[in-house]
């Protein structure tokens, strides 16, 4: 094992035939989600996120992994989250927007479709939206005073903050029965105009993220005061929508 593959699915059978030797009948699913299983894979930089179902029996022998995990990560392969049957079912109301996220986009590359029976209540993704918007406001406040001014850190806190948005608009999607597109600027546009912020503003976010833009230092600048502006408006308006 080498390099990240240029297509996640060279990778499917090997991966699936080391995880079926370690975990055996224990092995329940193995699905890959997130942009891996999209448009918005890029390889090299993007990480391969699968989320491996076993049984209870299994979940207790994690430490067979470790090696495995070890290995895939040469290959961009993040740390596989683990999770048993009973863990998806409790986590619909506790994690609704991320398992929401997961089946945005995914592929089940082994076992059972775990992801499609999960249902979730509007009221628990309300709570969850509101929570994550707000602990994400505060966390670009802050971030960009550690940015001292420099636009290189600028475009780093952009980049890194952006993927979660994303995530959060596909739940406020959810929230209105709409589908959630595929690829990060298709969810982007469509919540903008299903909630009616400009989307324009995390559109930009996304070419800076994507390393595409051509902006001046003043344009960052200038990106970010409106995207911290859009986010804090968007905290107000879930704080105030009923479901």
């Amino acid at each position: 094992m080498a390099k990240a593959p240029s297509r996640p699915a060279e990778i499917f059978g090997l991966f699936d035939a080391e995880y079926r030797r370690i975990f055996g009948v224990d092995l329940l699913s193995i699905i890959l989600y997130g942009s891996g299983a999209g448009d918005d894979y890029l390889p090299g930089r993007s990480d391969l996120n699968f989320l491996i179902t076993l049984t209870e029996e299994g979940i207790g022998r994690l430490d067979l992994a470790l090696d495995a995990i070890a290995r895939w990560r040469k290959r961009s392969v993040a740390v596989p989250l683990f999770m048993t049957r009973r863990d998806l079912a409790g986590s619909q109301d506790a994690y609704p927007v991320e398992l929401i996220s997961m089946k945005r986009q995914y592929i089940v590359v082994s076992g059972e479709d775990v992801l499609a029976g999960l249902s979730f209540d509007p009221c628990h993704i309300r709570l969850q939206l509101e929570r994550e918007l707000r602990g994400k406001l505060l966390h670009l406040r802050s971030g960009y005073l550690a940015t001292g001014g420099s636009v290189r850190k600028i475009r780093e806190l952009i980049a890194l903050s952006l993927t979660a948005f994303v995530s959060l608009f596909g739940a406020l999607l959810t929230l209105k029965n709409l589908a959630i597109p595929a690829g990060k600027r298709a969810v982007i546009t469509a919540a903008g105009t299903a909630f009616g912020f400009p989307a324009a503003v995390f559109l930009d976010c996304e070419e800076i993220r994507r390393k595409t833009d051509r902006f001046s230092s003043a344009q960052v600048r200038e990106v970010f005061r409106r995207y911290l502006q859009e986010v804090s408006r968007l905290c107000d308006q879930i704080e105030q929508m009923e479901v």
